[in-house]
């Protein structure tokens, strides 16, 4: 078994389709297509199902393909810790952020991370925060930058408060409230919201401050992105709450401060095992040991 057939048949998944896959490996397709099937007769099973119209993963290759990335991270890995050793910072760079990420400015710490060390590979996923930790914890992500309740703290990760804020109110210039410099959830309360999805932990601190007013709202359009969030908005179909060292992000909307504001708090996470060479440098580019807790 050979590390570039994992590579293989992790590009074959990836793309359902040899052809891509050979593209994608810089092979020509029967070379991608014979180290595939030479790996299957040493497995003693079939890693693809074949058709003319798709290629899936067997239950076998179910199996392997998750082992399979294991041992290409590992051996990634491996070449990035000989060449720290001698003083070289290569490898991957793998980065989550939530889409309102304010503490830190991402795209330009990534461009003097790509500055200072270019033979890095760097890669960014926005999502929720639930889902950039998750990434974290299972080794699909190097380091994530998080929003969450006060009250929350991440699992399973080693981390670092970055900021801490409150949610604001955002409304069109013509809403009936866009006059007010101050209001309660209780005026709120009859407004349509355009907010995120339920059971993220964004959701859940809107959820919660209107909980604790003790008044109920109507969430009509749940969004994963703030800025389509801001279209409906503008639009005078709904209000929203998003925090406020963000709302200048957003142009031609108006922010209103609440009386009873939820609190977010920033935190940027890594794993609680040693750090890779490249995400140890990214947290040394922004300041932080990676031996916070």
């Amino acid at each position: 078994m050979e590390l570039q057939q994992m590579r293989y048949v992790v590009a074959v998944a990836e793309t359902s389709n040899f052809t891509r896959a050979a593209e994608q490996c810089l092979v020509v397709q029967s070379a991608l297509s014979h180290q595939i099937a030479r790996l299957e007769r040493e497995l003693g099973a079939r890693l693809f199902d074949r058709t003319s119209r798709r290629v899936r993963l067997t239950p076998a290759g179910e199996a392997f393909l998750p082992a399979a990335r294991q041992a290409l991270d590992a051996a990634d890995r491996a070449r990035a810790e000989v060449a720290a050793a001698a003083g070289e910072i290569r490898g991957r760079l793998a980065i989550g952020a939530i889409p309102t990420v304010t503490a830190v400015d991402l795209p330009t710490a990534l461009k003097q991370f790509h500055l200072r060390h270019r033979a890095v590979r760097i890669s960014l996923r926005s999502g929720a925060s639930e889902e950039l930790a998750e990434g974290v914890r299972q080794g699909a992500l190097d380091a994530a930058f998080l929003g969450l309740p006060p009250e929350v703290r991440p699992k399973g990760v080693r981390g670092h408060e970055l900021a801490r804020g409150d949610l604001v109110a955002m409304v069109a210039p013509g809403h009936p409230l866009a006059d007010e410099e101050d209001v309660d959830l209780r005026r709120l309360a009859d407004e349509p919201f355009v907010d995120f999805p339920s059971g993220t932990a964004a959701r859940a601190q809107t959820d919660g401050a209107f909980a604790a007013a003790g008044v109920r709202r109507e969430v009509a359009f749940e969004i994963t992105a703030p800025d389509f969030m801001a279209r409906l908005i503008r639009q005078g179909l709904a209000i929203g709450m998003l925090p406020a060292a963000f709302a200048d992000e957003l142009p031609g909307l108006l922010s209103i401060r609440l009386s009873d504001a939820p609190a977010r708090v920033e935190h940027l996470i890594w794993s609680r095992f040693r750090p890779s060479p490249a995400a140890t440098a990214f947290l040394s580019t922004l300041g932080i040991a990676a031996g916070d807790r």
